[in-house]
């Protein structure tokens, strides 16, 4: 398994260089991330390995996670993302846009846009009632369930509420290019998060 964390730096567009068609691509500063630990399934019970991300200032972290990360010659990150599945991995090295080849399809895991309060057309694409004589069914939800039996509206309804701000994993995404001098990968397609939000690119094994 091979993964990445970055930033999202914004959406972009490149010409493919065989075919001179138009290709649009989200741009991620990913890396350079170094390892801090890994897991193995002989003593941990399953493969894994654990990147930091975004270096700052020692004051900024408490003693418990200096630690971690000096155990392992880490200096001071503010994320650690743990990512699973079989690897080569020691603890230490670092892992950068170089790990992934143009071409390959990866999956890229994000938070995506908070949209706030939102009523059911729009959080789950509900259909509107009709609009003519009189009637009041405009954009209501309908029944949310039977009165007598069971006498109780069950968990999960699709209602009004929140929308977005949760983890969402996009799949199926091609690296189209990697500038290594810049830390960047250029994904074909649009990946979840606002900009400057934080996105785990994996390879996509499917």
């Amino acid at each position: 398994m091979k993964g990445i964390v970055g930033k999202k730096v914004g959406m972009t567009q490149v010409f493919e260089a065989e075919t001179g068609r138009l290709v649009p691509v989200t741009v991620i500063a990913a890396g350079p991330c170094p390892v801090v630990s890994v897991r193995t399934r002989d003593e941990h019970g399953y493969d894994a390995f654990q990147l930091a991300f975004d270096e700052v200032a020692e004051r900024k972290l408490s003693r418990p996670e200096l630690g971690h990360l000096k155990k392992n010659g880490v200096g001071p990150y503010r994320r650690l993302v743990e990512i699973r599945g079989p690897h080569e991995l020691t603890p230490g090295e670092t892992v950068t846009v170089e790990a992934f080849e143009p071409g390959e399809k990866v999956k890229v895991s994000g938070v995506s846009i908070g949209k706030g309060f939102q009523g059911t057309i729009k959080r789950h694409n509900f259909s509107r009632g009709p609009v003519s004589h009189g009637s009041h069914n405009v954009r209501a939800p309908g029944s949310i369930g039977a009165s007598a039996t069971p006498s109780r509206v069950f968990k999960g309804m699709r209602m009004a509420g929140h929308m977005g701000a949760k983890r969402v994993t996009q799949v199926g995404l091609t690296v189209v290019d990697r500038v290594p001098e810049e830390n960047l990968l250029l994904l074909r397609g649009a990946v979840p998060g606002h900009r400057n939000a934080t996105v785990i690119v994996r390879e996509d094994s499917r």
